[in-house]
């Protein structure tokens, strides 16, 4: 048990707070009622609190907790940044535009759009391959020439995605290739 606070005499104070909290805001009926004032006809002042300091974002690090969504907000500027690198280019009706629209519910869409992706940019010189370049349809995986042709078309697949995972990539990449030219 703590000694008792020594009162007056000069000898010892207990150190004063200027902290304010609720507990310390909030009075009991002995202290409206002390010196014969009843609670009825007393007044009660409200002490104003110290507005409290607002926390700073720490900055994320690498390794921290907001390492995921630093390293998903960079990919996203730079997938912003290809896009419109592309729009800026000159547009030239003679260069193919080739559009795939993917779904985002399952990673196995996207593998497969940036394997077509990159096999189409490396075989035929100045073609332009755009990733989604809409809202994609739910259970979508479709290769088309911008304003034309439509060279696979999957639609309203449900998992396991069986149509999708049957098609052998580099054979539709070969097809699209000879297409194009």
């Amino acid at each position: 048990m703590a000694p008792r606070k020594i009162k007056g005499d000069g000898e010892e104070k207990a150190p004063t707070s200027s902290r304010v909290t609720r507990s310390m805001d909030r009075q009991t009926r002995s202290a409206t009622q002390q010196n014969g004032a009843k609670a009825a006809g007393s007044v009660v002042t409200k002490q104003v609190k110290a507005a409290s300091p607002k926390r700073k974002k720490k900055p994320s690090t690498e390794t921290g907790r907001g390492a995921k969504k630093a390293k998903k907000e960079v990919e996203v500027e730079k997938d912003e940044e290809e896009e419109e690198a592309a729009a800026a280019e000159v547009e030239d009706s003679t260069k193919p535009k080739i559009v795939i629209e993917h779904c985002k519910q399952c990673n196995a869409f996207k593998t497969r759009a940036i394997q077509v992706k990159e096999g189409l940019e490396g075989a035929v010189p100045g073609v332009t391959v755009t990733l989604n370049p809409e809202k994609p349809r739910r259970g979508c995986f479709e290769i088309r020439e911008e304003g034309g042709e439509t060279f696979i078309s999957l639609l309203e697949m449900k998992r396991p995605f069986a149509p999708m995972k049957a098609l052998d990539m580099e054979e539709v990449i070969e097809d699209i290739i000879k297409k194009i030219k």
